[in-house]
């Protein structure tokens, strides 16, 4: 039976076992699992995500990320300005980094450190996890663990509730190339391009 549990370290636990999590995040519940390819293809397959979709990777600081995703100067400049914070920052993956997360491009990665204290908890003690908005592909995120469990029921191995999440997603920017806003959310647009330009 899916566990709901308030204590992090119980949910670190379930990840750590090849489970599968609801945890609230800084914008809305999210799906998390390790870096590990068998977790990762349970969150495809329970979502009905397409493959070509990657997966995020979150963390709870900068240098967690050091092994996961090479931050270049821009990256660098943004995270220093937005993180923890609602910022999605995809870049080249560090050398050595090979997990399947989905997607058509396999040298990148996107990354986030979120603002929200007891997802941060949970990632000191995991490590960077895989997260991915906690619906069903195509439906509405869910905001609390409640519309979570509606969705996963027991599929999902544990369920942390944090209450309400705020529901905007967060921006998206690729400094791959040329920086490139792939979703405006919580964060504007022309704010973070003006940012990298000067």
């Amino acid at each position: 039976m899916a566990e709901r549990v308030s204590d992090p370290r119980a949910v670190a636990r379930v990840l750590a076992s090849g489970g599968l999590a609801v945890i609230p995040t800084d914008t809305v519940y999210g799906l998390a699992a390790s870096l590990r390819a068998g977790p990762v293809q349970r969150v495809f397959e329970l979502k009905g995500r397409s493959r070509d979709k990657a997966l995020p990777v979150l963390a709870a600081a900068r240098a967690d990320l050091e092994a996961v995703a090479h931050l270049d100067s821009r990256a660098q400049r943004l995270a220093e300005a937005f993180w923890p914070g609602s910022l999605t920052i995809v870049c080249r993956r560090a050398t050595g980094f090979e997990v399947d997360l989905g997607g058509g491009e396999k040298g990148t990665v996107a990354v986030r450190v979120p603002d929200s204290d007891s997802l941060l908890k949970l990632l000191r003690l995991t490590g960077p996890l895989a997260v991915t908005s906690a619906n069903a592909s195509g439906a509405a995120p869910a905001t609390t663990a409640a519309r979570a469990r509606a969705v996963f029921g027991e599929a999902v191995d544990a369920y942390l509730d944090g209450g309400v999440c705020d529901g905007i997603p967060s921006t998206v920017i690729s400094v791959v190339d040329d920086p490139l806003v792939l979703r405006e959310g919580a964060l504007g647009a022309e704010d973070l391009l003006q940012m990298l330009a000067e």
